[in-house]
Order: C-alpha cells, then sequence, then structure tokens
C-alpha cells in the first residue's frame, strides 16, 4: 500500500514529526509513502511555506525499517505563479511534485469569501475554470492534486461530493490538457470524511481514464500521524477496478504496481 499525499509539521498546517509520521505508516502496513509539504502562494494576504534547510535535515537521512520514504511537496497553482513554481523546484530533488488549486482569484475556496454573492454552481463552475486556466499555464507538476477539493471546503453548504455531471464540459478539458502534458491524476482519500466521496470521485477518474490518462497516485492528505494511510485500502481497490495499476514515483518518474 502507498500514501503519496503526507504533510508533517515541516508544513505549516502540519502537526506531526516526519519520524512519527512515518512511524505510523509502517504500523499502518503502508509499503512506501511521500511527504508532500506546502508551498502556496497568495500575493499581499498570506503563504504557506516550509524552510529548506529544515526539510533537507528533516528528510534527507530519515529511514524506517521496512518503509520506503519518498520526497516531495504540494504547489498551489494560480495561473500567474509559473516564476514561482520553477524556482521552488530547485530547492530539493524532489521525487514527486502535486500540483493543486486552493485559491481562485486571490480567495480561498476554503472559507466563506469565496462563496459570497455565489450559488453553489457558480462557485464550482468558477473553480473548475481556474484549474483549466492553471493546467493550461504550467507544466512540470506530476499529478493534480484533489481535483474536487472544493466538495470538502468548511464554506461549501453542501457536504455533498462534486457530481461530474455537472462540471463534464470544463473537467473533460482539464483531463484533455493533462493528458498532452503526460501529467496524472491524483485520488485523495481525504474527502470521505467531509464530503462523503473521494476527491474526485470514481466517475472523475474513469472519465481519465477513458480520455487516455495514465498516471495515477493514491494520498490520504494527512496532517496528523493517526490519519496517514486512512481509506488507502478503499481507493486501491476504486483504483484496481479502473487503472488496475496505482503510480508511485522516484526522482520525478513514474512507477507503475499492479493492483
Amino acid at each position: 500500500m502507498f500514501d503519496y499525499h503526507i504533510h508533517s509539521l515541516v508544513s505549516t498546517d502540519g502537526h506531526d514529526a516526519p519520524l512519527t509520521m512515518a512511524k505510523a505508516a509502517a504500523v499502518a502496513g503502508l509499503q512506501e509513502i511521500c511527504f508532500t509539504d506546502h508551498l502556496d502562494y497568495v500575493p499581499d494576504m498570506w503563504y504557506m511555506d516550509f524552510d529548506t534547510g529544515v526539510y533537507r535535515a528533516v528528510y534527507h537521512e530519515l529511514q524506517v525499517p521496512g518503509l520506503r520514504i519518498r520526497r516531495g511537496m504540494e504547489f498551489g497553482l494560480t495561473p500567474d505563479n509559473q516564476e514561482q513554481f520553477w524556482k521552488d523546484l530547485k530547492r530539493y530533488p524532489f521525487d514527486f511534485v502535486i500540483g493543486s488549486v486552493h485559491i481562485v482569484a486571490g480567495e480561498d475556496i476554503y472559507f466563506p469569501p469565496y462563496w459570497q454573492g455565489k450559488t453553489v454552481a457558480q462557485a464550482y463552475t468558477r473553480y473548475f475554470e481556474e484549474i483549466l486556466a492553471c493546467v493550461q499555464a504550467h507544466q512540470g507538476f506530476d499529478v493534480l492534486g484533489h481535483m474536487t477539493y472544493i466538495s470538502k471546503a468548511r464554506a461549501n453548504p453542501t457536504n455533498a461530493p462534486v457530481r461530474l455531471d455537472d462540471v463534464t464540459d470544463l473537467a473533460d478539458e482539464i483531463f484533455k490538457v493533462l493528458v498532452q502534458k503526460g501529467i496524472g491524476l491524483e485520488l485523495n482519500t481525504s474527502g470521505l470524511g467531509r464530503s462523503g466521496d473521494f476527491l474526485p470521485p470514481p466517475a472523475f477518474l474513469r472519465r481519465f481514464r477513458q480520455l487516455g490518462g495514465e498516471i495515477v497516485t493514491i494520498g490520504s492528505d494527512a496532517h496528523t500521524a493517526e490519519r496517514v494511510g486512512e481509506h488507502i485500502p478503499e481507493g486501491l481497490e476504486i483504483l484496481k477496478e479502473i487503472f488496475g495499476y496505482v503510480c508511485t514515483f522516484a526522482d520525478r518518474k513514474p512507477i507503475f504496481h499492479k493492483l
């Protein structure tokens, strides 16, 4: 089993030390994990950053018997932060890079200000338009993270998954760009407790596959040790049905594991 989306206290929003989380992964029966600490910037507002020296110091020699540990990052994509992205790629020889969208036009979609003056449909449409703009503008990341992250936003009034039928045209355009650029899709398990489904739900993964998508990873998005590996077995069953495999990464290259 694999968990390729984990945040330790190296991330500004993480809660447990890397060693604590790695030991929890081993206890949970995981074979391999990747730490993917946040780099997310909102000009003139706030940012989520990590100290490169701390990152190197805590991860470079981190070992737990029986567990393979990879080192990655999660970068917050915006349509105009490509220059910052390429600078951050040089911080460390990362194994794996997630590109995620948390911000739309300077507003964090997790909180109420983004939702004010919008219907749910309008909020979703604007979010997926931003994802499309980001994947069109960027290259160099490995997978698109938690594509339907908006469904677990604290301010989302629905407490329900995003339905593919509601955003099919935009989702198709996003998938086509990902396929053309050789970028994969993440199955993020953290939505199950918030919105009742994976991020994105299986229908999105099937459509990605139909349109030629090949690379797929899985991650819990754990910010605490107790959540490392959460719902990974269920997620792997979904990937087994749709793809027949799951990917891990080493030196930014995908490795395909038959399920």
